[in-house]
């Protein structure tokens, strides 16, 4: 498969603690490529890093075939990168369908504030059904945001995500709070969306890691330690060990 996001030998330095320290990952076009690791190993950094909000101190990165090192956010969501984040960031008092269709909106140029053009606007709103359909909340499209259950909203926020068509999404623990229910139905999601594209994915749900993972990158201490399929992951006796919480026997 060909890498769609490649960040080679990464450093971030705050003050004097190395937050990433030289890490390399690649997401192929079409892989759902996990990062996992214990709080404080350095994931946020390095998606922070990948999306433009943070300025590496040494390293590159590449996407999309351009070096996108040194290129602010707004110029990486234009070439095809999207971003879910861990804090739910719908709009509470809009319905579903109009979420969406202003995410549309909003990646075609246009302020959030025009909401009655949104409403007439046909086409939008059909592309937003569809948006809705493709994750499962296609029946929910005229309930408000805020009396969807947290594991709709993420879902939600994931077909906004989607809006721009992304070539790679970055979801930032997509199952956080979720019950085993909402979380299979999550992975079912992301797993009917791999098709349309690639995703980096930030979990601490291991059992959703391992069911949707095409390769797993393991940062401990801002540095990969181990990059995988989840078979291999299992069988690394210090991946165990470090963040696992097995003792390798």
């Amino acid at each position: 498969m060909t890498a769609l996001l490649t960040a080679d030998r990464l450093v971030k330095r705050f003050g004097g603690l190395i937050a990433t320290d030289n890490v390399s990952i690649d997401v192929a076009d079409g892989e759902i490529h996990a990062l996992i690791g214990p709080n404080g190993a350095g994931k946020t950094t390095l998606v922070g890093q990948l999306t433009g909000n943070l300025a590496p101190d040494s390293g590159t990165i590449r996407f999309a075939g351009r070096d996108v090192t040194h290129l602010p956010t707004h110029a990486r969501v234009r070439l095809g990168l999207g971003r879910s984040f861990q804090i739910t960031s719908v709009l509470r008092e809009f319905s579903a369908l109009d979420n969406v269709a202003l995410a549309l909106q909003a990646h075609d140029g246009h302020s959030f504030r025009f909401l009655a053009d949104v409403r007439r606007d046909r086409a939008r709103r059909a592309k937003a059904q569809a948006g809705l359909d493709a994750v499962g909340l296609g029946a929910r499209a005229t309930t408000p945001a805020a009396a969807l259950s947290h594991g709709e909203q993420r879902q939600l926020e994931i077909a906004m995500a989607m809006a721009g068509e992304p070539k790679l999404l970055l979801l930032d623990e997509p199952m956080a709070g979720m019950g085993a229910e909402e979380s299979q139905r999550m992975v079912e999601t992301l797993r009917g969306l791999k098709s349309r594209c690639g995703m980096l994915l930030i979990e601490h749900d291991m059992d959703a890691v391992f069911a949707l993972a095409d390769r797993i990158t393991v940062l401990v201490y801002g540095r990969a330690l181990f990059c995988g399929t989840p078979d291999e992951i299992r069988r690394h006796p210090e991946v165990r060990q470090a963040y696992l919480g097995e003792d390798g026997a």
